[in-house]
């Protein structure tokens, strides 16, 4: 090949690389907004396949005739670009209001269950503490959650034993005498309960178990026994309804002092005081209240025979 061709050919391939180095081609570049593209777009977790030419996620909203309100979020950015495959999201704000500690909160939300919604508002919930409707259950706009506080303790209170009181007889102590001999002393008994609050409130209360650290003392009364009278004086004995207690008349027996009288059938006495003058009737020696007769007889004996002394202590 001739030196003069070669050295031709060498000049225009490097004329023809200059030209390309200093005037490049115009790029081509792809215009995706006049393409009709498919894109796959969901509206609160409904999901369809749709064709748009929209240039913009904006675009697209716009010719879907898709409104959103303030509280509402769509991703990508309504700004982005729209491409071919592109997946569109709009997460649907609800409105919902929590009833909890005391206080009402109500706001807008994109979660979509109760513990995350709670969760946004920091909100926890103890291990026994319960939600309406339930925490597991779909949220759904317009819910009114109410958070119940459910609190369990183990308490110890202390308890009164109350103390027994027991009578003893004393015949060296005035019959109208009564003398304390042992003072009574409550016990004292620890209880120990389950005890259930509802919003700090009690519901509840089970018994665990009982103990007792302190027992009480029984209190011992003494009741005089010892009566002194004067003479006694054996006749008849009636009853009638007076003022209902242990009294009688008598027509030897000073009224407001007392009489010891006794039922000679049985042996049965009765204390009285005198506050009537009576009875009336040959042999008939005291009249008693009906009260004070059926202390010794049957009311239906009417009559009996009985002892009377007048009590002078």
């Amino acid at each position: 090949m001739p030196k003069k061709f070669i050295k031709l050919l060498f000049f225009a391939l490097t004329i023809f690389i200059l030209w390309k180095l200093f005037f490049p081609s115009p790029k081509r570049e792809l215009l995706f907004e006049n393409q009709t593209k498919i894109i796959t777009f969901s509206d609160n977790g409904l999901f369809i396949r749709i064709k748009t030419s929209a240039q913009t996620v904006d675009n697209f909203l716009s010719e879907q005739k898709i409104t959103l309100s303030e509280h509402d979020e769509v991703l990508p950015a309504k700004n982005s670009m729209l491409r071919p495959g592109e997946n569109i999201e709009i997460h649907r704000a609800l409105k919902v209001s929590i009833a909890v500690d005391g206080k009402k909160i109500e706001k807008y939300t994109l979660a979509n269950s109760i513990p995350l919604v709670l969760a946004e508002n920091n909100i926890s919930l103890g291990r026994l503490d319960k939600t309406t409707p339930d925490k597991n259950g779909l949220l759904e706009n317009n819910a009114q959650i109410i958070v119940t506080r459910i609190n369990v303790e183990d308490k110890v209170i202390p308890e009164d034993i109350a103390f027994k009181t027991v009578e003893k007889t004393d015949n060296k102590l005035s019959w109208r005498d009564k003398k304390t001999e042992i003072t009574g002393q409550k016990g004292i008994r620890e209880v120990k309960y389950k005890i259930t609050y509802k919003d700090g409130k009690e519901i509840s209360r089970v018994v665990l178990e009982k103990n007792i650290t302190q027992e009480p003392v029984t209190e011992v009364i003494l009741q005089g026994t010892y009566v002194k009278t004067g003479n006694a004086k054996k006749g008849q004995g009636t009853w009638y309804a007076f003022k209902g207690g242990l009294f009688a008349a008598s027509t030897t027996i000073p009224r407001g002092n007392y009489a010891k009288v006794t039922n000679l059938a049985n042996g049965k006495s009765v204390m009285v005081q005198i506050n009537d003058y009576g009875p009336q009737g040959k042999g008939r020696i005291i009249d008693l209240d009906k009260v004070a007769f059926a202390k010794i007889a049957s009311l239906g004996a009417g009559v009996i025979g009985v002892k009377v002394e007048e009590v002078l202590n």
